[in-house]
């Protein structure tokens, strides 16, 4: 029978969210959420939420959520773009900057999602490739950017924690298009760039920015992101979201969630801690730990197999990521490695208590 499927359907293999056990008793260490719980502030919001009028459609541009994101960024409203998670804003970008045909860039490793828009959108992908030193040949990617619509770079990086400054930013520019900082993790970072740079004519305008709830705001089953940007960008943009594409409930929450930064801030600084008392500890049981700017370590281990690692851990009830990109390291060979969330100090604790038996030879 011949497929019904757009042939980018069919020959696209789709991005593989990490595990998501439903049962209890698990130490998830996987998928970067936030171990902590939200502000008390987002229960109250969705609480009065659902007793009020959930039977009528929401605002369709969240304007109470545009109006705390533009005070807490330092713009005004109308650059600010809410969505269904950040992975909505960049499937929007993709689909407002890029036709098919056209040529998309990002660093590899990182978040191979990416690719996974593209594909779906018929888009060429091009890899701009990390060195050991998790930093891409300024000259490559000078030859790069001559091709592109659009280079999404995340920084910090995942699955390394890499931070990447302004100036190396500006090498990956296109020359006709928009680069994208997706800033999942920006607010674990010691100096992240600032809603600031989006003002920076070096830029020239076509710079966007990506945030989102899942992380530092303990709200990855809300699903909310949105994205900064000049007005003349989020203008072009905003018709290509959905027409209601957040819901009422969840811009209760995430603007609950952005008004109480002194919540968001004491559970960041406390993960910061826990991060800190990991990375000394992985060394001594033979691991290399890359130095992260994000709520996860990025872990490499020369004595054992990371993907037996993964195995024996699994068995006791601890789930880190296990991560393979081929074609990454020398000679185009796979690169892998273990990419462990920060947990709760009982979490980690539980992890180190487990990981002796688990690199045994």
């Amino acid at each position: 029978m011949a497929s019904v499927f757009r042939p980018a359907i069919d020959q696209m293999a789709g991005y593989v969210p990490g595990e998501q056990p439903q049962e209890a008793g698990w130490v998830k260490l996987n998928t970067n959420e936030n171990p902590y719980p939200p502000s008390p502030r987002v229960a109250e919001a969705i609480r009065r939420t659902a007793e009020g009028r959930l039977n009528v459609y929401p605002d369709p541009d969240a304007t109470g959520f545009r109006r705390a994101a533009a005070a807490l960024h330092g713009v005004d409203p109308d650059w600010i773009l809410p969505a269904n998670g950040s992975d909505e804003n960049l499937t929007i970008i993709m689909r407002s900057f890029c036709d098919a045909g056209q040529q998309i860039g990002y660093p590899y490793p990182s978040y191979v999602l990416y690719e996974s828009l593209a594909q779906i959108q018929g888009v060429q992908v091009h890899r701009l490739g990390l060195g050991a030193d998790w930093l891409w040949d300024p000259a490559e990617a000078a030859q790069l950017r001559r091709q592109l619509r659009i280079f999404f770079v995340p920084n910090p990086n995942s699955p390394t924690g890499t931070l990447w400054s302004t100036e190396q930013l500006l090498q990956l520019l296109p020359d006709q298009g928009v680069l994208v900082l997706d800033q999942a993790y920006a607010d674990f970072a010691e100096s992240p760039q600032t809603a600031a740079l989006l003002q920076d004519s070096r830029f020239d305008g076509r710079l966007v920015m990506t945030r989102t709830f899942s992380k530092s705001y303990s709200l990855a089953g809300i699903r909310f992101g949105y994205c900064i940007a000049q007005p003349a960008l989020i203008h072009g943009m905003r018709k290509v979201k959905d027409s209601y594409n957040c819901d009422a409930v969840a811009i209760a929450a995430a603007t609950a969630a952005l008004q109480d930064q002194q919540w968001m801030l004491d559970n960041r600084n406390r993960i910061l801690q826990t991060r800190a008392r990991l990375a000394a500890a992985l060394p001594q049981l033979g691991f290399h730990v890359h130095r992260s700017e994000a709520n996860f370590l990025w872990t490499t281990h020369s004595g054992v197999s990371h993907r037996t690692i993964y195995e024996r851990l699994k068995q006791q009830r601890v789930l880190v990521r296990y991560m393979r990109f081929p074609g990454a390291a020398e000679a185009g060979t796979e690169l892998d490695g273990l990419r462990i969330t920060i947990g709760t100090d009982s979490e980690i604790d539980r992890l180190l208590q487990v990981l002796p038996q688990s690199v045994r030879p």
